[in-house]
């Protein structure tokens, strides 16, 4: 197997009018590894996988994707990765089996295979009754079933999620994270955006905490657990992110209720 690191990022800075957004992230991504990347709102999460992504091309350092560089080559990493957006808009007025024979095409494939993966995907998702349904017709936890069906259909190398699990029940959350661990365990690369903690602490292989643009803490749960006299994820989360003044600010909303 390749060395390389799948996920490479050196330097990494943007700006949006002048407010840093990422200030200097440098963070190597080997290959069958989940890693957390965390951060509040505002810490840069999004941007840097829309930088990873090609989607965003302005910035400055260096980027590497499968050896792909984001502004030259956008279009070969969209050929081997899978993304799930938190906030997907979908074709609405699509079936689902049309909107995976869509998704299928555009990455190259027979018609004959996404047939196949779409049909044994949703039965797992059970969705086999509602190929016919269109978009628009699905419940929050359904669309997402179809989307996380859509961002694996060409079997990515990697695959960027951003609250996978939204919307799904408790059995759908177990069944996605088997299938996560599965695909790492199997060689895939999973870069895990959320705020929910205790799936984070469950799955992933190492936690990466941004603070205000910058890596303010990275290692698996356990070395980020030592280094912090132990504690959950969430606990040590707060206490590398936090400014302090919650205690303030939650006095300001119990004045304003009184």
């Amino acid at each position: 197997m390749n060395d390389a690191p799948l996920v490479d990022i050196r330097g990494l800075k943007k700006d949006y009018g002048g407010k840093i957004v990422l200030d200097g992230i440098d963070l190597s991504v080997g290959h069958g590894q989940i890693v957390g990347y965390l951060g509040a709102n505002g810490a840069g999460k999004s941007t840097t996988i829309k930088i990873l992504l090609g989607l965003v091309r302005d910035y400055h350092g260096e980027v590497r994707v499968a050896g792909f560089d984001p502004r030259t080559e956008a279009l070969e990493i969209k050929k081997c990765v899978g993304y799930v957006p938190e906030n997907a808009i979908l074709y609405e007025q699509l079936t689902i089996a049309e909107f995976l024979l869509f998704v299928g095409r555009m990455q190259g494939l027979e018609d004959a295979l996404i047939e196949h993966r779409s049909d044994e995907m949703l039965a797992a998702f059970e969705l086999s009754d509602r190929l016919g349904s269109r978009i628009a017709t699905l419940s929050k936890g359904m669309r997402q079933k179809v989307l996380l069906t859509s961002a694996l259909l060409h079997a990515p190398r990697i695959l960027f999620v951003d609250e996978p699990l939204s919307g799904l029940d408790v059995n759908a959350s177990i069944l996605i994270k088997t299938v996560f661990r599965g695909l790492a365990d199997r060689g895939r690369t999973i870069f895990y955006s959320s705020h929910v903690m205790d799936v984070v602490q469950q799955i992933c292989d190492r936690i990466v905490i941004l603070d205000a643009g910058r890596i303010a803490a990275q290692g698996t749960f356990a070395e980020l657990s030592a280094a912090r006299s132990g504690g959950t994820l969430e606990r040590i989360f707060a206490e590398v992110t936090s400014h302090g003044g919650e205690e303030e600010r939650a006095a300001r909303v119990f004045a304003a209720l009184d």
